[in-house]
């Protein structure tokens, strides 16, 4: 059978590195076309080089002339900015993981659906904020979305094929992070290294602080609203501190269906990377009989508002979701530079949704217009209560 043609947009993240390390492990079920990372023109070289791609973009500019020479004599071609990263996504790669962290990843990701590739679904914020558009892209260019995080992925697995209207609710879990057991106090008064130091699974410093303050959640939340088509009184959280079931379907008949697994990305990407079949991990498998117990406790939204602000978003409209998703990613970078404290994220978040207006967007341009004015607006909100 002729290898599947991939390309992975944000090969250097954590995502990207996961699905580097599968891919590499199976050179006879994969040829990569290209690889696209922000500014980490050393790793990107090398993965370059590894695996034999094409093309390797840079989003930085600046650091097009040191991976051309990194890259110098291996065949690949080196490439920087935004067209060349939707040049990336639009390649001739049959899948495309949607890897790139945070809004940047928009348009890249938008490419890929627009090209009809099956698109791999890492970036959790393209779809919460351009859902609608991007679910109407992919109908109409025969594009097939997977979905990676770990529990849409679950989701995805436990509905196999099952009709909608069997479906009662979708549940997904949240470990609580680091902070699940901590006062209000606590936790403002917590630093940034304890925020990222996730209890479970290992992943970026902005992903960690979102799992922190259970914003991770309420956006999947919305993102699952957007991939399975269900209202939001038909998604519930749990908190389920051992990470061990990922999500759960319940059905009209009262049949709950869950996917379990250990805690390693390597297991949801390798379920998009081989469907419709499946592919052996390297990953640890799991041992019931160590874990011994499971726990399930459901979240606390005065300790955790994050999660209520995203479901409120969520039933506001599209364009409500946008402003959450950037005036997040502000609160988030400004709390990670120690501009404020863990508690102001939600606060200015909560702000932000108060203030600006948020017509759904019709298009993509408008989409990036809300984000940019958003960002805009948050910023001045940080910098005032930084003061």
């Amino acid at each position: 059978m002729r290898r599947r043609r991939i390309a992975i947009l944000g090969a250097t993240g954590s995502v990207g590195r996961s699905t580097l390390d599968l891919v590499e492990r199976s050179p006879e079920r994969f040829e990569v076309v290209a690889l696209t990372a922000h500014k980490n023109v050393e790793a990107l070289a090398a993965a370059a080089r590894r695996t034999g791609a094409r093309l390797a973009v840079t989003a930085d500019p600046s650091r097009l002339a040191e991976l051309q020479d990194r890259l110098d004599g291996s065949g690949c071609r080196a490439a920087a900015g935004p067209e060349a990263l939707l040049e990336a996504a639009a390649s001739d790669a049959d899948w495309v993981m949607a890897a790139i962290v945070g809004c940047a990843g928009l348009m890249p990701t938008m490419a890929a659906i627009e090209a009809g590739k099956t698109v791999a679904l890492a970036n959790k914020e393209a779809l919460v904020t351009a859902g609608s558009l991007m679910i109407d892209a992919a109908g109409r260019n025969g594009a097939t979305l997977l979905p990676v995080d770990s529990e849409h992925n679950a989701i995805f697995q436990c509905l196999a094929g099952s009709r909608k209207q069997d479906v009662s609710q979708l549940i997904l879990t949240a470990s609580g992070g680091p902070f699940r057991e901590f006062t209000i106090e606590e936790m403002c008064r917590a630093t940034p290294e304890q925020a990222v130091a996730h209890p479970r699974w290992s992943m970026g410093a902005k992903i960690s602080v979102d799992s922190a303050t259970l914003m991770n959640k309420g956006l999947e939340l919305i993102e699952a609203h957007h991939l399975f088509g269900l209202p939001s009184n038909r998604l519930d959280v749990v908190v389920h501190p051992q990470s061990v079931v990922h999500s759960l379907v319940e059905f009209v008949d009262g049949s709950l269906l869950a996917q379990l697994g250990s805690a390693d990305m390597r297991i949801p990407i390798a379920y998009t990377l081989a469907w419709p079949e499946r592919m052996a991990t390297p990953s640890e498998r799991l041992s019931l009989a160590d874990v011994a117990r499971l726990d399930f406790e459901r979240p606390d939204l005065k300790r955790f508002p994050a999660l209520r602000i995203a479901r409120e978003a969520l039933e506001a409209g599209a364009g409500e979701a946008i402003v959450l998703n950037a005036a997040n990613e502000i609160a988030v970078e400004s709390f990670l530079r120690r501009g404020i404290g863990f508690c102001d994220i939600s606060r200015l978040v909560e702000e932000a949704l108060g203030k600006i207006a948020a017509p759904a967007p019709s298009s993509i341009e408008e989409v990036v217009a809300l984000d940019g004015e958003t960002r805009e607006r948050a910023s001045l909100m940080v910098s005032e209560s930084c003061c």
